[in-house]
């Protein structure tokens, strides 16, 4: 395929799409998902009008993002907010564009808007509306987007274990603006899991199955964050966390562990426990030995050193937060935790308030913040 025939025809074919009244920005959209496509099918077959080509496609592309549009709306008010259990459809080239959306040469955040883009077939408006950005600027992110994977090799995709950290990365978002991010990751993910039967995506899909669980008891009515500990179990998902463990054990018997699989076994058994009494955290811990085998990454220390506070007591678990660096964030968070767990109660006071002050979200600041002032409290008496 003629990558520079590509780059000199895109102006052109833009400037056919204006004519025929779209403007730029929508275009330029258009032309790049052209152009994509034009990456997965002239490898094999180049068609002998390249121009007319990308017009039909991008032509296409620009119809069914309207239509697109005109349906996700429809549907949002028909059906609940919540993935559908079961398999996914699948789509001729969406493992591919999966790959193209993921590929190394992206950022991680021009990755996920271009996946919410290609793959999930959201609207560059309702995308700005999750990341709470202007709708230009994600119009240039997503533009700068496409011309990168315009601009490189196209035998060079991302692997598998990019596309599934970009995924996790769109699941992470949430739910903010009109677009559950959190639900369309999980969609995205089962259709992903659909086409490569590898168990490290099946792990994903548990780790975020048994995650969203957990959702409707995270949070009261005022926003505020619930503990795990503290948490209404009752209101958690039983059908999903169903879903999620039967996922996980099938991708656990092919015996080729992998991080995600690790973190959805903890989330297992967290959703095992009746009462947060009875939650394993000696199975648990184990399983942290196992991803700070996986991965030697020092957030996997960090909760390890809390897991072992519940397992061993507040001694031991303190013992292990010492072996992990104090600049990481939420370290003091732990650390204001397992000082209150064995008794020292100022300490922690003191701990909550200056975690408080270095919170990454303004929902666990409120928390931290409530967390200080309950202990300072007690200690008044």
């Amino acid at each position: 395929m003629d990558e520079l025939l590509l780059r000199e025809l895109t102006p052109a074919v833009i400037g056919v799409l204006v004519h025929r009244g779209v403007d730029f920005a929508t275009a330029e959209d258009a032309v790049q998902e052209a152009l994509i496509q034009a990456a997965l099918t002239w490898p094999g077959r180049q068609p002998a009008d390249p121009k007319g080509w990308l017009v039909t496609v991008a032509w296409r592309k620009f119809l069914d993002a309207r239509r697109s549009e005109v349906s996700r709306r429809d549907r949002e008010q028909r059906v609940e907010a919540e993935p559908p259990p079961g398999p996914a459809e699948t789509a001729d080239d969406t493992l591919q564009l999966f790959f193209l959306c993921a590929h190394p040469s992206l950022t991680p955040a021009s990755a996920v808007a271009l996946t919410l883009r290609a793959v999930g077939g959201l609207t560059t408006r309702q995308i700005a509306q999750a990341y709470l950005v202007p709708e230009a600027t994600m119009a240039q992110r997503i533009s700068r987007a496409k011309r990168t994977v315009g601009d490189v090799r196209f035998d060079e995709p991302g692997d598998l274990a990019t596309v599934l950290r970009v995924l996790y990365l769109v699941f992470n978002e949430g739910y903010t603006g009109d677009v559950d991010l959190a639900v369309e990751a999980i969609r995205l993910t089962r259709q992903l899991a659909s086409l490569t039967d590898d168990e490290e995506t099946a792990g994903l899909l548990a780790l975020m199955l048994l995650h969203h669980a957990r959702r409707p008891a995270r949070t009261r009515r005022d926003g505020s964050l619930v503990p795990l500990a503290e948490q209404d179990r009752s209101r958690w998902d039983t059908s999903l966390i169903a879903e999620g463990v039967a996922v996980l054990q099938k991708a656990l018997g092919r015996d080729r562990l992998g991080e995600f699989q690790a973190q959805a076994a903890i989330a297992a058994l967290h959703a095992d426990a009746p009462r947060a009494e009875e939650t394993d955290w000696v199975q648990i811990v184990g399983w942290y030995d196992e991803l700070l085998r996986l991965t030697g990454s020092p957030v996997v220390e960090l909760n390890r050193a809390v897991a072992i506070g519940e397992a061993d007591g507040s001694a031991a678990g303190l013992a292990a937060l010492a072996r992990v660096d104090p600049g990481l964030p939420r370290h003091t968070a732990a650390s204001a935790y397992l000082h209150e767990k064995a008794g020292d109660l100022e300490t922690a006071a003191r701990l909550y308030a200056d975690a408080a002050r270095s919170a990454p979200n303004l929902a666990e600041r409120h928390h931290l913040t409530l967390q200080a002032a309950r202990i300072t409290q007690a200690l008044r008496g």
